[in-house]
């Protein structure tokens, strides 16, 4: 268990082990890769990141980390895998379900709900982006990242 201090200041724990928390998840993440290149979406306010939300209604965590990645950046998936979950402790805690991915397609003029659009970065640009949101630059994410960059994922 890794526990850190998010930028808004309320305490939270990362797992890379299934079922770690008490609370299921209903927000999901996604960390996806296209042509080598880390998919992000541009959130109008809080700048760019990863694509995620929240889970609706019925929905299974999987499906909603595909239609949140399609509804903000026109990107369809595959290969698909749960790879962390964390909790935050804010007035009403809540726990986001992390997936790993690769990116199959992008659909071309895409509609996006809610955001900008897609950007690509490599790794280089991802580390040295000025315009990320709160949550990338965060310890959980930096360790989220390092975990990635250890396993042999094929993207």
């Amino acid at each position: 268990m890794f526990t850190y201090t998010d930028l808004n200041g309320f305490g939270c724990e990362l797992s890379f082990k299934k079922n770690s928390f008490s609370i299921k998840p209903q927000h999901v993440l996604v960390l996806a890769k296209y042509k080598g290149k880390w998919l992000l979406t541009e959130h109008p306010l809080r700048g760019l990141e990863f694509p995620g939300g929240k889970v609706e209604k019925g929905e299974m965590l999987e499906d909603a980390a595909r239609r949140e990645v399609y509804e903000e950046t026109g990107a369809v998936l595959s290969d698909i895998v749960w790879f962390a979950t964390y909790i935050v402790h804010a007035e009403r805690p809540f726990t986001k379900a992390v997936f790993i991915a690769s990116v199959q397609a992008i659909e071309q003029n895409h509609q996006y709900k809610e955001t900008a659009g897609t950007c690509l970065l490599d790794e280089e640009e991802l580390d040295h982006c000025t315009n990320l949101s709160f949550y990338m630059k965060d310890a959980g994410m930096k360790k989220m990242l390092e975990k990635v960059s250890e396993r042999e994922y094929q993207w």
